[in-house]
C-alpha cells in the first residue's frame, strides 16, 4: 500500500522540479515572433543581404500561390532569430501576415555568402476590393532590425479576405536553410 503514495509523491516532485527549471514547453509563444536582441551585434542587417524574389503566382481566385524571398548574406556572419515580419500594402490599408499555423522559429546563422529563404503563401482573391485586399506591395523586416523595412512590388493579384474583411488569407514561413 505504501508504494503507490511514494510513487505518486515522486511523480509530483519531478513535475514540480521540471516546472521550476523553466524549460521550454514547446509552445509557439510570443518569443517566436519577437525580434532578436540587436544589441548582441549578430542580428542580420538588411543592408548586408541581397534579396531575390521568385513566385508561383495563383492563376485564379481561390487558388493558392507562393512568393519566395531568398536572402544572401553579403556581410559578416549574422543570425536570424524569429520570423520575418511581413505586411501586405494596399491603397487604403495595410495588413500583417501571420506565421504559418504551428510553425516555430529556429535561430539560423548565416555565414558570408550563405542564403536563406522564407515563403509567403496566399489565397488569390477576386478583383473586387470589397471582397479582397488589392495588394500593390509587400514589406518585410528582419528579426533584430524592425526599423529597416524592405519593400517588394506585388504583381500576383489581390489577396482573399474571409467574408470580404479582416485578416488577409496569407501566412509566412520561418527562415529555411539553403544548401548543405
Amino acid at each position: 500500500m505504501r508504494t503507490f503514495p511514494l510513487a505518486l509523491t515522486a511523480a509530483v516532485a519531478s513535475t514540480l522540479l521540471l516546472t521550476a527549471c523553466g524549460g521550454d514547453t514547446g509552445g509557439s509563444g510570443d518569443d517566436d515572433t519577437k525580434n532578436a536582441d540587436p544589441a548582441n551585434g549578430s542580428a542580420c542587417a538588411p543592408a548586408d543581404l541581397g534579396v531575390e524574389v521568385g513566385a508561383g503566382a495563383a492563376p485564379a481566385a481561390g487558388d493558392t500561390g507562393t512568393v519566395t524571398v531568398t536572402l544572401t548574406n553579403k556581410g559578416a556572419e549574422c543570425t536570424l532569430k524569429g520570423f520575418p515580419a511581413v505586411d501586405l500594402l494596399a491603397e487604403s490599408s495595410t495588413t500583417d501576415v501571420l506565421p504559418e499555423e504551428g510553425a516555430q522559429a529556429q535561430p539560423l546563422t548565416l555565414g558570408k555568402g550563405a542564403t536563406t529563404s522564407f515563403t509567403i503563401t496566399y489565397v488569390r482573391g477576386e478583383a473586387d476590393p470589397a471582397k479582397s485586399l488589392v495588394v500593390h506591395a509587400a514589406s518585410f523586416t528582419l528579426p533584430g532590425a524592425p526599423g529597416d523595412a524592405h519593400e517588394l512590388k506585388w504583381s500576383y493579384g489581390p489577396v482573399a479576405r474571409p467574408d470580404g474583411g479582416g485578416q488577409a488569407q496569407a501566412t509566412v514561413s520561418g527562415f529555411e536553410s539553403a544548401g548543405d
